[in-house]
């Protein structure tokens, strides 16, 4: 437990990354594992994720980040999009899924399915897309601890348009919507930010026992 914690307290929002290292083969397939057992509600994952290695795709994608340097500079570009418009196409994969993993007769598994048809299919249009979206940040959340256990490094952002990089990246066409994105890579030791301790709550504050 020590263990993880120091890794937290290592870990911080990268600024500047070394543009010479790149994540190998073996990491990289250890943070997409952590991403893909990621919790989701009934287990659906309602997002896709890119892993975005192509210089000039990440170029184009740059000013629709406020430009930010994170995009070109770090090894990788994750983007995690949740589905939009989805109906129950996304529970009968599921379900199918189940049935083959788990070597079970489909119509075992009918009244599950009828029950998450019947909560998810209650939800508007953007009701779904805002569920959908909600899921992602818990994969971002396994991809930020997954990566301070190798030591490498992550920058979780929010500032850009989901707009166009739904356009650059033909999203929309998928029933697609980038929710948030990271870039993963190693620090730079011209990144000032890396030696700023780290500022959070007090337990006092932030927990409350009842």
């Amino acid at each position: 437990m020590s263990k993880y914690l120091e890794n937290l307290n290592w870990r911080y929002a990268t600024k500047k990354f070394d543009t010479t290292k790149k994540i190998n083969d073996t990491d990289l397939e250890f943070l997409k594992e952590a991403m893909q057992l990621s919790a989701s509600s009934y287990g659906l994952q309602p997002y896709e994720i890119l892993v975005i290695e192509n210089n000039e795709l990440r170029e184009k994608l740059k000013p629709a980040a406020w430009n930010q340097s994170q995009i070109t500079d770090a090894s990788h570009l994750i983007v995690i999009a949740n589905k939009v418009g989805f109906g129950d196409e996304l529970i009968d994969s599921y379900i199918e899924n189940v049935s083959a993993v788990r070597e079970l007769p489909l119509e075992s598994l009918s009244n599950f399915s009828s029950f998450m048809k019947s909560k998810i299919g209650e939800f508007s249009i953007e009701q779904k897309a805002q569920w959908a979206q909600n899921q992602s940040y818990i994969v971002l959340g396994n991809l930020l601890s997954a990566a301070a256990e190798i030591k490498v490094d992550v920058c979780p952002m929010e500032g850009f348009d989901a707009k166009v990089f739904n356009d650059i990246l033909g999203l929309d066409k998928k029933g697609l919507n980038t929710a948030v994105i990271a870039t993963i890579g190693y620090r730079s030791e011209e990144d000032e930010t890396q030696h700023n301790l780290k500022v959070r709550k007090e337990k006092e504050e932030l927990f409350t026992t009842i």
